[in-house]
């Protein structure tokens, strides 16, 4: 039996539940396709993909409430300020039930100016926009999640988000199958299916965080939670996290429209192949949740041995995860393309595209280890630096390329975009490592 020592079974712990959730995850998505696909007609999948569409760009952008949630608590957990810890999940739960409000109070022209950009026809419109209008009060529910999870996560138990990731999949096909084929709701019961399991979810991270924090101070300082170097370093935080997101979303929104610009065999084959990336995608994440952790923990303890060990440990198992990886794609990767199509055009078409995707694990691993690791560390100012440098080269590397080039244009830019991310974060991470008084966001 192989020993780990102690560091790397710190890793394991985080990041193996971590990964359990993150599969988890569209899991919603696909019971809800599932669902509707025996409904009798297109337009009811159609719906879902829109409706699931517009959320996951919606929730997206506020992603920071659990990334900036991670890094500060995991820090405040080092030093061993529990006042600090709490605080920080009231402000981050408080920030994310304000932000609710405005989408519930928005949730018409939001819906309106959704609709205008995405090309449907009007029954798939109808059905979507009934699915929109019941899952938009998972709002307050979603929203709150991201905040218990980043919180859960920066306390090192990452056992809790995928407890309750794992209860939401359980209720929503539940509810969604007791409501659909025992009611007869069609899409309101699939909406309704996910707008219960969002509040399950919710109202077990609170029981549980009720069960096994309950012995954390309950009476919170006023003064000390509005405190005001406080706030501005919570606010501080989390723009730059949105700013990096709003980065990222542009790059993969843009990445699946130009695709789409260029024919539907090339969207099609764009989109299996991403498959790929996603995969590799939920794996790495969840060592990346293991750095916000551990180096929070770390910086905030001022233990700098245990901080370069534990990044150290982190590419080490990112490299050989991500070889792992490019072993499997080059031999087992177009026979998984074809489970996911029968479609030989389309197979045929990803062959000239495929070595791509096997660059994809070796180029793209730094970049969601280091996200780990600067989260954690708070420095999110370099890291909002890093990604708007590799959004910039993506852009610049496809339109330089385009004419000549076509559909490799856009993966030679992709490749590069995730090769850079990482290239400049390790360039940076000096800075990070060494407990430089830029760490926390911002370069005097």
């Amino acid at each position: 039996m192989i020993q780990l020592n102690k560091g790397n079974r710190d890793i394991l712990r985080i990041a193996l539940p971590s990964i359990v959730s993150n599969i988890t995850v569209p899991l919603l998505g696909l019971v809800d396709v599932t669902i509707t696909g025996h409904l009798g007609s297109a337009s009811y999948i159609g719906a879902i993909a829109v409706g699931g569409m517009l959320f996951n760009i919606i929730y997206w952008v506020f992603g920071f409430l659990r990334m900036g949630t991670s890094g500060m608590t995991s820090q405040a957990y080092g030093r061993h300020d529990t006042d600090e810890t709490v605080r920080l999940l009231l402000r981050s739960t408080g920030a994310g039930l304000c932000i609710a409000g405005l989408l519930l109070l928005l949730q018409y022209p939001i819906e309106r100016i959704a609709f205008t950009f995405i090309q449907t026809n009007g029954e798939v419109e109808h059905l979507a926009s009934r699915y929109f209008r019941i899952c938009i009060w998972g709002a307050p529910a979603v929203l709150g999640l991201y905040s218990f999870a980043g919180w859960f996560i920066g306390m090192q138990n990452s056992r809790f988000p995928m407890y309750i990731a794992i209860t939401q999949n359980l209720v929503n096909i539940a509810v969604s199958l007791l409501l659909v084929y025992g009611m007869g709701l069609k899409i309101e019961g699939v909406a309704i299916g996910t707008l219960t399991a969002q509040y399950a979810g919710l109202f077990i991270a609170v029981l549980l965080w009720m069960r096994h924090y309950g012995r954390l101070p309950r009476q919170i300082n006023r003064k000390a939670l509005f405190d005001r170097q406080a706030m501005f370093r919570f606010f501080q935080v989390n723009r730059d996290i949105f700013l990096r997101t709003i980065c990222l979303v542009a790059v993969t929104v843009f990445f699946t429209s130009a695709g789409a610009a260029q024919g539907e065999v090339v969207l099609a084959v764009n989109t299996l192949l991403m498959q790929l990336f996603t995969l590799f995608s939920y794996i790495m994440d969840g060592f990346a949740y293991a750095g916000e952790a551990l180096t929070g923990k770390h910086i905030g303890a001022q233990d700098k041995q245990s901080l370069r060990q534990t990044v150290r440990q982190l590419f080490g198992w990112g490299t050989g995860i991500s070889l792992a990886f490019t072993l499997l794609y080059a031999t087992g990767g177009q026979s998984f393309l074809g489970l996911l199509t029968d479609d030989n055009a389309v197979i045929q078409a990803s062959e000239s595209y495929f070595y791509w995707v096997l660059a994809i694990p070796l180029a793209g691993f730094s970049a969601f280890l280091f996200d780990g690791i600067f989260i954690g560390a708070t420095a999110t100012y370099l890291m909002l630096k890093a990604m708007t440098i590799a959004a910039a080269s993506f852009f610049l590397t496809y339109y330089g390329f385009r004419e000549s080039m076509g559909n490799h244009a856009l993966w030679m830019a992709f490749i590069i975009y995730l090769l850079l991310r990482g290239v400049v974060q390790g360039i940076m991470g000096r800075t990070v490592l060494g407990f430089h008084p830029t760490i926390r966001t911002r370069q005097k």
